[in-house]
C-alpha cells in the first residue's frame, strides 16, 4: 500500500530560497552598520545630506580613541568596497557605502583643519623637533597605547586621518588644507624672526649700521630656520604622509621653497657688496653659520625638487669664501701700503703693530672655520720660521693641510708686519733706539699670540723662535747704547794702572753714564716685564764692572767717583718710561750719599 504525503504549505515557505548573499557583500553590510552606527553618533544624523554637519570634534582629547575608532571603521568600510566591486560591482549596496564614505570624508577634512588650526603650538616646528616621541625623523609609534606627549597624539591623528583621506581618493582636499595651514605657521614664523628679504640693489644702498642690523638678524633667523622650523616641518611632513612619499615632498617643498631660497640669496648679496676689511668679521659669521648647518641643511631639503635650496647655500659659501680670501688680501696690502713717515716717540709700539695685531687676533677666532676659506700666499715662508720643526707641534702632532694653510697665511700677515716695521726701525738715527723699537714691537707681536687662538695657530715653537729674536734685538741695544759705558771700566789686564790713567778712566765712565742715561731718558719699554727685565740686565752688567774698579783701585776717597755701584740700580729705575728725567751730578757729594741724591727730576716730563 502506497501512502501518500501532501506537503506543508508552511514546510514550502521554509525551504524557500533567500537571494544570494556573497561572502564580500555580507561583510560590506556589516562595515555598513558599523559605519552608520559611528556616524549618527558623531554626525547629524540627515545621512543623505551631503552638508551634514558635525555634532562634536571626534579628535578632541576626551574622545581621542573613538576618533581612531572611526578611522578604522572607515577603513573596514573601504576594503569591503573593494571586494565587492570586484565579484559584483552592481550591487546596490555600493551607493550606500559610497554616500557614507562622502559624509565621512567631508567630517575627516573638517577634523584635519580643527587639528591643524587649533594645535598650532602643539605643531609648531620647534616642538615637533624637540618632541620626546621622536629619536629621528618618522620614527613615533602610530598606534601608542601611551602617548609620551600631545604633539605626538596630535601627529598621529593627523596620520591616520590623512592615510584615510589619501587611500579614499581624497589626496588633493587633504594636501590643500595642510599646504595652507602649514604654510600660514611659516609665513608668521618668517615675520616674527624680524628677517627682512631685501634685493641686493636694496642692500647695496644701506650703510653699514643697517647693513650690520641685517646681518645679525640673518643669523639669528638661520639658525632658528633650519635647526628647528624647517627641520620640524621635514618631519612633520614625512611623518604625516609616509605612506606617500610624493605628497610629503610636494607639501614640504611648496610650504618651504620660496623662505629657504630667500635666506641662503642674502649672503650672496652681502658677499658682492664693497665693504672695508674690518667687515670681514661679520662675512665670516655668515659664512660659518652656513657651513656648521651644512650637513642638516643637505638633510632637511634632501628632496630633488628642493635641491635648489642645497645649491643656493653651496653657492652662498663659495661667494663668501671667495669675498674672505679678497678681503684677507686687501688687509695685508693695506699692511704693504702704510706710509706713516713719522718714528713713534722713544721706540714704542708701532700703532700699525696694534691695529695688525688685533685685527689678527680676532681672525684666528675663526681658524677652524677659515680652514675651508684660505688660499695660501703666493710666496713662500722662510724655511726656518717656525723654528727647527715647523710641522710638528710640541705634543707632537702633524697639522693637517686645511690647518696648515690657515697657519701659514695668519704667519705669512704677521711677518709682513714684521718686515714693516724693520723698514720704520730705519727711521731712527739711533741704532740703538732702533733695536729697541723693534724688540718692543715684536714682544707686543709675541704677548698678542701667546695669549690668544692665535697660540693654536702657529704654535709655541712659533713663540720660541721669536723670542729668540727679541734677545737678539735686545742683546744689540745693550750693546750699542750702553758698550761704551761699560767698556769705560772693564779692565782685562791683571796689571794695576796708574792712579791718574784710573782716574782717568773713573772720569769716562762719568761722562758715559751720564750721556746714556740722558739720551735714553725718554726711550721707553711699554711692556712692564720687558721693561724691568732690561734694566735689570743692564744693572748687573754696569754694576759688575763698576764693583770690579772699584775695588781693584780703592777709589772711595777719589773725588772723581760720582755714582757708587750699588747705586746705580735706582738711577735706571726711571729708565724706559719716557719720563726725560736727567742727571744732576752734585762733585763734591761723597759716594755713599750718591744714591739718595744725585738723581733728581729736571726736565721734561
Amino acid at each position: 500500500m502506497m501512502l501518500l504525503f501532501k506537503p506543508s504549505s508552511t514546510l514550502g515557505r521554509r525551504l524557500k530560497p533567500r537571494p544570494y548573499q556573497s561572502f564580500s557583500e555580507s561583510l560590506l553590510m556589516d562595515s555598513i552598520e558599523a559605519a552608520e552606527t559611528l556616524t549618527r553618533k558623531w554626525i547629524s544624523p540627515n545621512l543623505s545630506s551631503s552638508s551634514s554637519c558635525s555634532l562634536s570634534s571626534i579628535f578632541s582629547t576626551e574622545n581621542r580613541v573613538e576618533g581612531r575608532r572611526f578611522i578604522e571603521v572607515i577603513n573596514s568600510l573601504q576594503y569591503a568596497i573593494q571586494g565587492v566591486v570586484l565579484v559584483n560591482p552592481e550591487s546596490p549596496k555600493l551607493t550606500r557605502a559610497h554616500n557614507l564614505v562622502t559624509i565621512a570624508m567631508k567630517q575627516l577634512e573638517k577634523e584635519f583643519y580643527r587639528i591643524l588650526k587649533s594645535n598650532r603650538r602643539n605643531l609648531d616646528p620647534e616642538s615637533v623637533r624637540s618632541s620626546p616621541s621622536f629619536n629621528a625623523r618618522n620614527k613615533v609609534s602610530i598606534y601608542s597605547q601611551v602617548p609620551k606627549s600631545e604633539e605626538a597624539d596630535v601627529m598621529t591623528d593627523l596620520k591616520m586621518i590623512s592615510d584615510c583621506m589619501i587611500s579614499s581618493g581624497y589626496e588633493n582636499e587633504c594636501i590643500k588644507i595642510y599646504k595652507k595651514i602649514r604654510g600660514s605657521i611659516m609665513v608668521e614664523a618668517l615675520s616674527n624672526l624680524g628677517f627682512e628679504n631685501l634685493s641686493f640693489g636694496k642692500i647695496q644702498k644701506l650703510d653699514w649700521d643697517s647693513m650690520e642690523k641685517n646681518i645679525k638678524k640673518w643669523l639669528e633667523a638661520t639658525k632658528v630656520l633650519i635647526a628647528n622650523l624647517f627641520e620640524g616641518e621635514r618631519i612633520l611632513c614625512d611623518h604625516v604622509f609616509s605612506p606617500s612619499v610624493s605628497v610629503a615632498e610636494s607639501c614640504f617643498t611648496e610650504i618651504t621653497l620660496d623662505s629657504a631660497l630667500t635666506l641662503f640669496i642674502f649672503p650672496v648679496s652681502v658677499a658682492r657688496c664693497k665693504k672695508t676689511v674690518e667687515k670681514i668679521f661679520l662675512t665670516l659669521d655668515i659664512y660659518q653659520t652656513i657651513s656648521q648647518l651644512m650637513p642638516q641643511i643637505e638633510e632637511i631639503f634632501s628632496y630633488d625638487s628642493t635641491s635648489a635650496v642645497r645649491l643656493q647655500a653651496a653657492d652662498s659659501l663659495k661667494n663668501l669664501g671667495e669675498e674672505i680670501n679678497s678681503m684677507v688680501a686687501e688687509f695685508e696690502a693695506s699692511i704693504t701700503k702704510e706710509s706713516s713717515k713719522s718714528p713713534i716717540p722713544g721706540g714704542g709700539v708701532h700703532q700699525l703693530t696694534r691695529y695688525v695685531m688685533n685685527f689678527i687676533v680676532f681672525l684666528a677666532d675663526y681658524h677652524e672655520c677659515l680652514a675651508g676659506v684660505l688660499t695660501e700666499s703666493t710666496l713662500p715662508l722662510p724655511e726656518d720660521y717656525f723654528g727647527n720643526n715647523d710641522e710638528d707641534n710640541k705634543d707632537g702632532e702633524t697639522r693637517s693641510s686645511s690647518s696648515s694653510t690657515v697657519t701659514t697665511r695668519i704667519a705669512w700677515l704677521i711677518l709682513v708686519l714684521l718686515c714693516k716695521i724693520d723698514t720704520k726701525s730705519r727711521m731712527y738715527n739711533d741704532m740703538a733706539l732702533s733695536y729697541l723699537f723693534l724688540a718692543n714691537n715684536l714682544h707686543y707681536v709675541i704677548s698678542k699670540v701667546r695669549t690668544s687662538n692665535l697660540r693654536v695657530v702657529l704654535g709655541d715653537e712659533w713663540v720660541t723662535n721669536h723670542e729668540g729674536k727679541v734677545t737678539q734685538y735686545l742683546e744689540k741695544y745693550e750693546k750699542i747704547a750702553w758698550g761704551e759705558v761699560i767698556m769705560s771700566l772693564s779692565d782685562s789686564n791683571e796689571e794695576m794702572l796708574k792712579e791718574n790713567v784710573a782716574k782717568e778712566r773713573l772720569k769716562r765712565f762719568n761722562d758715559a753714564f751720564e750721556e746714556a742715561f740722558q739720551k735714553q731718558s725718554e726711550w721707553v719699554a711699554p711692556d712692564s716685564k720687558l721693561r724691568n727685565d732690561l734694566k735689570d740686565s743692564v744693572t748687573k752688567k754696569l754694576t759688575s764692572v763698576a764693583t770690579s774698579f772699584y775695588a781693584k783701585y780703592h777709589v772711595e776717597n777719589w773725588e772723581e767717583v760720582r755714582f757708587a755701584p750699588e747705586d746705580l740700580g735706582n738711577y735706571l729705575s726711571d729708565l724706559f718710561l719716557g719720563t726725560g728725567r736727567s742727571c744732576i751730578i752734585v762733585p763734591s757729594l761723597k759716594p755713599s750719599d750718591s744714591g739718595r741724591s744725585l738723581k733728581n727730576s729736571e726736565s721734561g716730563r
